[in-house]
């Protein structure tokens, strides 16, 4: 079965570019290496809501396949709607960037020889809530 992500960026006239821009694109989720073989694993839709200020491991590169010929893909969506609550995401030792209130990121995730653990850190020590998923091979 085909796991299919896709996305779709609208702006009326006048906001970005002098034109309405309308940009959709969609992609099945392969393996590595492959344009018909789907990834066939999932961690499954779960939400981390953080009790403190401090990283927390969302995906520990350990508890997945290695190897440079694995797929990942990641959905990341911060569910807080103040917005000035934001989550810092970080692959191992490096930032990636940050998902404000209301937003989400997909990316793709390659674990090397068990490492690239997927990391948080809530920008306050409020409580806040994540929701992810991880799909791979």
């Amino acid at each position: 079965m085909a796991i299919t992500a896709g996305i779709t960026l609208t702006s009326a006239a006048g906001d970005l570019v002098t034109d309405a821009l309308v940009l959709s694109t969609s992609t099945n989720l392969t393996k590595a290496g492959s344009s018909t073989s789907a990834l066939t694993q999932t961690s499954g839709l779960a939400r981390k809501t953080t009790e403190s200020a401090s990283q927390y491991i969302l995906f520990d590169a350990d508890d997945y396949p290695s190897g440079p010929a694995k797929a990942g893909k990641i959905y990341l969506k911060n569910t807080e709607t103040t917005a000035g609550l934001f989550f810092t995401i970080s692959i191992d030792t490096k930032t990636i960037g940050r998902i404000y209130a209301g937003d989400f990121a997909f990316l793709p995730w390659s674990n090397i020889d068990g490492t690239n653990d997927i990391k948080i850190t809530p920008s306050t020590s409020a409580s806040h809530t994540l929701e992810y998923m991880l799909f791979y091979e």
